[in-house]
C-alpha cells in the first residue's frame, strides 16, 4: 500500500475514534440532565467504539510492519486480532446495556426523558451516517478488513441514534415505559454488530475464503496459455492481502524457462484482475496417459 492510502487509512481510523470521544462525551452528560435511558445506552455504546476504533487503529500500525525472524509471512493479521478484540469489547457492553434495563423494567424504574436528548441523538445519527460513507469508502479503497468493521459499526451505531430518537419522543409523549425498551433494543444492536464483526475476523483468521471467488480465479488460471489443467487451488486472506497456492499440470516436454514463463503470466494475471498480492504456483507435468 502506497503512503496515500496509508494516511487516508490512518486519517479515517483517527477520525472515528475522535468522532466517538466526542459523541459518548455529549450522550452521557445529556442522558444524565434529561433521565434519557436510551441515550446513555447510545453513549455507552459510543465508548465501546472508542476502544474497539482504537484496537483497530493500532492493528493497522502493527500490521505494516515488515516481515522478520519471528513472522516471516509480516504481522498483517494483527489488524484481524484487534477486529476480535474490537467485537469482544462492543459485545460486553452491549449485555451490560440489556442486563441493566431489564432489570429496570422489572422494578419499574423509568423516568420521562427531555426531549433534548432526542434532539442529541438524532443530529449524531446523521453524523454517523457521513462518517460511514467516508470510512467506507476508505475501506474500499485500502482493502482494510479492519475499516470495513469499523464503518459497519458506524452505520450500526446511526440505527442506533435513530432508534434512540423514537424511543426519547415515545417516551415524551406518555410513555416512559418505551425509553428503557429502546435501550434494550439498542444493546441488542449492538451484541448482533459484534457477533457479526467477531465471525467474520475469526473466519478469516482460520483461513476462510468465499468458495465462489476461488472458482473465479481457478477459471482465470485455467485459461492461461499452456496451462493443461488446474488441479488445485486454494486462497486465503493474510490481513488485507489475497494470497493464492495454485497446482498446475502443464506440457511434460517443456523446458523449465517455459513452464516458469507460464507461471510468471500466472502470477501477473491474477494480480491485475483479481487483486492478489502473491501466488505460489507448483507445476507438475501432465499425465502420458492423457496425451
Amino acid at each position: 500500500m502506497d503512503k496515500s492510502l496509508q494516511k487516508q487509512l490512518d486519517f479515517a481510523a483517527l477520525l472515528s475514534v475522535i468522532s466517538y470521544l466526542v459523541l459518548a462525551t455529549v450522550k452521557v452528560l445529556v442522558s444524565f440532565k434529561t433521565n434519557s435511558s436510551a441515550l446513555l445506552a447510545d453513549g455507552l455504546n459510543n465508548v465501546t467504539d472508542i476502544g474497539a476504533t482504537l484496537a483497530v487503529f493500532i492493528g493497522i500500525k502493527i500490521a505494516r510492519k515488515p516481515r522478520d525472524l519471528d513472522h516471516p509471512y509480516g504481522h498483517s493479521r494483527a489488524e484481524q486480532i484487534a477486529t476480535l478484540i474490537a467485537s469482544f469489547i462492543m459485545m460486553s457492553v452491549g449485555l451490560q446495556v440489556i442486563i441493566e434495563n431489564i432489570r429496570g423494567l422489572t422494578k419499574g424504574e423509568y423516568e420521562t426523558p427531555n426531549n433534548l436528548a432526542a434532539l442529541i441523538a438524532f443530529v449524531s445519527g446523521i453524523f454517523m451516517v457521513g462518517i460511514y460513507f467516508y470510512n467506507n469508502k476508505v475501506a474500499k479503497k485500502t482493502k482494510s478488513k479492519g475499516l470495513e468493521a469499523a464503518a459497519k459499526d458506524n452505520l450500526s451505531d446511526s440505527l442506533v441514534s435513530f432508534g434512540t430518537t423514537i424511543g426519547v419522543l415515545g417516551a415524551s409523549f406518555g410513555y416512559p415505559i418505551i425509553d428503557p425498551i429502546v435501550a434494550i433494543l439498542v444493546g441488542c444492536i449492538i451484541c448482533k454488530t459484534a457477533w457479526d464483526i467477531f465471525y467474520e475476523a475469526t473466519h478469516l483468521l482460520t483461513d476462510g475464503f468465499d468458495p465462489d471467488e476461488m472458482a473465479l480465479f481457478s477459471e482465470t488460471v485455467d485459461n492461461v496459455p499452456g496451462v493443461h489443467k488446474v488441479v488445485d487451488l486454494r486462497a486465503r486472506m493474510y490481513g488485507n492481502t489475497t494470497i493464492a497456492d495454485v497446482v498446475i499440470e502443464v506440457d511434460g516436454g517443456i523446458d523449465v524457462s517455459k513452464s516458469h514463463g507460464i507461471t510468471d503470466k500466472i502470477e501477473s494475471i491474477l494480480h491485475d484482475q483479481h487483486g492478489i498480492q502473491y501466488t505460489h504456483i507448483h507445476v507438475e507435468p501432465r499425465r502420458k496417459s492423457e496425451f
